[in-house]
């Protein structure tokens, strides 16, 4: 049986533990540089605000009217409850595996059954995380990871399990399907939804009845896999359905606006080095860089943006390769007297490492022993503890955090005072 622990609302939760000032009322936590809502808690979903990804400047005046509290993006602070929150679930199962901040999967293996039973097994987990951390979690248990995922829908959104599902017989696996778009099946996104709609599967029930010939010819093999594993046989690990990424993306707005090209081509480095860390975490190589900066549409200036694209002469993952034709292609976009806004680089066209053939007559400039032991120390030590020079040394272009709350578990002066 696999077990799926998920944190409700985690960004807002997180802002409630240690302000109870604030526990019994609406919670927004805002992206980065305080530009969209990227979470709310509960209370605020129910009030009907707090949709995510809209622009905060859009719904201010909303939000001051129904008195919601206005928080910044505190990662530091969600880091660490992440990892207290993992420590507490993990003893509770053989294996365990971290699936992303929030959410964490434990494998108790094929014939294990807790003397409680499974439901009251799924209690006592969501009780202890209430009592060790203080972060409301939802918890599901079924025969396979996509079940798991599943009932853990159900605990959350399906009326009548109140934070622990169970789908361990057939009428519960019913049930539960049959309450679930298609949409909300693991692995299943928008446009493979659409496309399951159009020829008339709309419910998780739909798609676990289909006939896994005509899935496969008409999707994939891995769409599939997740019919069958809604039918209880185990085909996915929690590594199958997040394949590796075809593009990877690093961009952001300023906190304030840039016109130094120094500092631009600071920030592009930066980017760089996001970029290929997450490249090389996925063990892959690029064969493009996509390179672009611009000011905001909303200023009084006419809207500028550029963007251009370079292709290595082989495969890449090397962060100063990447970084020396990037601050090049920079030179070619920046303006003089532009306030820019946003800037971001784009790895494309990647491939596998280990399926890699190499060109004779292109060798590459890669160092890998370099790379490797950047990446050594910065998981080390942490992110950025090594860095490339040409990032620069103090960062001007930090992102606008207004809202913040402060670093209670992270920072010594930040540690919360408790009067008796």
């Amino acid at each position: 049986m696999y077990a799926l622990c998920d944190v409700n609302s985690m960004y807002a939760s997180c802002e409630k533990i240690f302000d109870p000032s604030i526990r019994h009322r609406p919670v927004v936590v805002l992206t980065n540089n305080d530009g969209c809502i990227c979470a709310a808690c509960g209370i605020a979903k129910k009030m009907g605000i707090g949709k995510k990804f809209v622009p905060y400047f859009q719904v201010r005046e909303e939000l001051k009217k129904a008195g919601a509290v206005i928080r910044s993006s505190n990662y530091e602070l969600y880091a660490d409850m992440s990892q207290r929150f993992m420590d507490t679930c993990t003893p509770f199962a053989p294996y365990s595996h971290i699936y992303s901040i929030d959410e964490c999967f434990l494998f108790y293996g094929q014939n294990y059954q807790p003397e409680e039973g499974w439901f009251s097994h799924g209690k006592k987990i969501r009780r202890t995380v209430w009592k060790h951390v203080r972060l409301p979690i939802a918890v599901g248990v079924a025969p396979t990871p996509t079940l798991a995922k599943a009932a853990n829908h159900a605990a959350k959104r399906i009326e009548g399990f109140n934070g622990v599902a169970v789908i361990d017989n057939a009428n519960t696996r019913k049930h539960i399907l049959k309450n679930m778009m298609t949409t909300d099946v693991w692995g299943v996104g928008r446009k493979i939804g659409k496309r399951l709609n159009d020829i008339g599967i709309i419910s998780a029930w739909d798609l676990a009845q289909a006939p896994s010939g005509l899935i496969r010819k008409q999707f994939s093999i891995l769409l599939e896999s997740t019919v069958q594993e809604l039918n209880g046989v185990v085909k996915l690990s929690w590594d199958d359905v997040r394949s590796p990424k075809k593009e990877i993306f690093s961009t952001r707005s300023f906190g304030q606006r840039v016109s130094d090209k120094t500092q631009l081509k600071q920030a592009i480095v930066t980017h760089v080095e996001i970029a290929t860390r997450k490249l090389r975490k996925q063990q892959s190589l690029a064969k493009n860089i996509f390179v672009f900066a611009s000011n905001s549409p909303h200023d009084t200036a006419p809207y500028f943006r550029r963007s251009l694209v370079h292709t290595f002469p082989s495969y890449t993952s090397d962060s100063s390769v990447i970084a020396k034709v990037s601050t090049q292609l920079l030179d070619l976009i920046y303006r003089p007297g532009i306030k820019f806004y946003k800037c971001g680089v784009g790895l494309l066209n990647l491939c596998p490492e280990e399926t890699y053939q190499p060109d004779l007559f292109n060798p590459t400039k890669d160092n890998h022993e370099l790379m490797a032991c950047m990446d050594l120390i910065n998981s080390k030590y942490g992110r950025d503890t090594i860095h490339l020079a040409s990032g620069g040394v103090q960062q001007t272009f930090a992102m606008r955090r207004d809202y913040l709350s402060k670093q209670y578990t992270t920072q010594l002066c930040d540690l919360p005072v408790i009067f008796c």
